[in-house]
């Protein structure tokens, strides 16, 4: 827990100066979509990591956030601190509606149920003209007035500056959820459903607060989306988004609260580099899936959890040895 806690820290701190160090419009650009999908991984991470359910449909809540955003703002002139967290919270009662379906389900039905909302509501969002314009989507979501005057890189500073704020709430609502007494009722229905049970714990209920914790949070990365873009259309419910969050949990390791994180700055780089390679990405992207999951199941976390591990063995041991030798004297 300590261990975590001081890298999600050190991790913060780090990006926090970022912006008093780098100046290049590009950079901060990249840097500003590591913080969202970072937000984006830590929020599926609820669901995959500590729940044990694979969720295939988180793309329904960062939908949700987006369009609530763009509506709110271009229609009803809403502004951006207002628009974010309502984005939020609609999601979350998205989430409350599709988890009260879907987490009565597990394994592969859980896997398809969830894809399949999200699908439904992209459907929508290309079908709904008078509401969301269809596949034109809505563009034109109006910033801040002030940023008009500032120029191009206070704007990206900016952006940057909201993108921390929501990372920063998603890594405190998590950490306070992982290490309460409902996210280690929530581990234990990872581990053994039945046996949760057993003891008193409902696999409904602790499911059920992950997965809306998690919804809130990409509703509300879905609104910085749609202000940071100025624009949302029915891709945003696609499966690109969720093969990018489900690779980002896996390269970093899911079950903890720093491997998101890692792999969101990992993967968006990757995408970055790779984004002449066009359709071969997500070719590129499954191997790397595949690699990971053969050889690092853990993720790059794995390195760091072995080590901690070891660490206590040793340490065990040799209070052991202190003990045995107590004894003999």
């Amino acid at each position: 827990m300590k261990l975590e806690k001081h890298c999600l820290f050190a991790l913060m701190a780090l990006a926090a100066l970022l912006p008093l160090m780098v100046s290049d419009q590009y950079l901060l650009h990249i840097a500003i979509m590591v913080l969202f999908y970072a937000v984006l991984a830590s929020s599926l991470n609820l669901v995959v990591g500590y729940v044990g359910e694979f969720s295939l449909g988180h793309t329904a809540f960062l939908g949700t956030g987006a369009y609530a955003a763009a509506i709110l703002s271009t229609q009803y002139g809403w502004p951006i601190w207002a628009t974010i967290p309502t984005a939020g919270l609609l999601a979350a009662l998205v989430g409350v509606i599709i988890g009260g379906i879907t987490l009565r389900l597990q394994g592969p039905f859980f896997v398809i149920v969830t894809l399949s909302f999200a699908e439904v509501l992209r459907l929508v969002a290309d079908n709904w003209i008078a509401l969301t314009n269809g596949p034109m989507g809505i563009a034109g979501i109006p910033q801040p007035s002030w940023l008009g005057d500032s120029g191009n890189l206070a704007a990206k500073q900016f952006y940057y500056g909201i993108a921390w704020t929501l990372l920063a709430i998603t890594l405190y609502l998590s950490f306070r959820f992982v290490y309460s007494n409902a996210g280690r009722a929530a581990v234990a229905v990872r581990e053994n459903r039945y046996v949760a049970q057993s003891i008193g714990i409902r696999p409904l209920s602790y499911s059920m607060m992950a997965l809306v914790l998690g919804a809130l949070l990409s509703g509300m990365a879905g609104g910085f989306y749609a202000h940071y873009i100025s624009f949302v259309g029915p891709e945003v419910f696609r499966f690109a988004f969720m093969v990018s969050m489900i690779i980002m949990v896996l390269v970093g390791g899911k079950g903890t609260l720093v491997g998101p994180l890692i792999g969101a700055l990992l993967v968006t780089f990757l995408e970055e580099y790779l984004r002449e390679a066009k359709e071969l990405r997500l070719s590129i992207f499954g191997l790397v899936v595949i690699a990971i999951v053969l050889f690092l199941p853990r993720g790059l976390m794995s390195f760091v959890i072995q080590w901690r591990e070891s660490r206590q063995a040793n340490a065990l041991k040799a209070q052991a040895s202190l003990k045995a030798e107590g004894r003999t004297a």
